[in-house]
């Protein structure tokens, strides 16, 4: 088992690479003339999706909310407002992704302790559905049409284009949900 302090000295050691090989004109860029991400994406917190990969994007052109199952309460929906107002992001994509914990845990009857407040909203967004995939999709769906139901009232916002898509873990490739599913 990997102590503390030998998972704090391959933090500094990760962070020494990056110091070494990033782009230092985007940083500097970046700090100075803040932030302009073309895009918001809403995702799961799943360490094996990491949007600014899948997407080959640099530092500052994503504008990222990560919580588990990718699910939305008012402090995701107040990052992604800032996003779209402030930064002027006028697209939004929800992020799903197969292998869901959050998903699987929720098709499983729920969770203990605060996992329960993300079970219990995966939960009203899938309904009685019991294949994972479809669950996903489903999930994904749900936080697609809450952001375009919480917006539409936000001239700023409202127009934004709201996108759902699941990534495969296995694969790599991210599908777009051309019609979002109804349970």
């Amino acid at each position: 088992m990997t102590g503390h302090s030998d998972i704090r000295a391959r933090l500094i050691q990760a962070n020494e690479r990056f110091q070494n090989t990033v782009d230092h004109s985007l940083l500097q860029d970046a700090a100075e003339n803040g932030q302009h991400p073309y895009a918001i994406v809403i995702c799961c917190s799943d360490s094996r999706v990491v949007p600014e990969q899948i997407f080959d994007a640099a530092i500052g052109d994503l504008f990222v909310v990560r919580v588990a199952g990718n699910v939305l309460d008012r402090h995701q929906l107040g990052s992604i407002e800032y996003a779209a107002e402030h930064l002027r992001c006028s697209h939004i994509i929800v992020l799903g992704h197969t292998g869901c914990g959050a998903v699987q845990a929720a098709l499983a009857g729920g969770g203990d302790g605060f996992i329960r407040s993300i079970t219990d909203e995966i939960q009203r967004a899938i309904g009685g559905e019991k294949n994972p995939d479809r669950a996903c999709c489903l999930n994904v769906a749900y936080a697609v049409r809450l952001l375009q139901r919480e917006f539409a009232a936000h001239p700023e916002i409202g127009s934004a284009t709201v996108d759902g898509a699941v990534y495969d873990i296995r694969t790599g490739a991210v599908r777009w949900l051309p019609e979002l599913p109804d349970r």
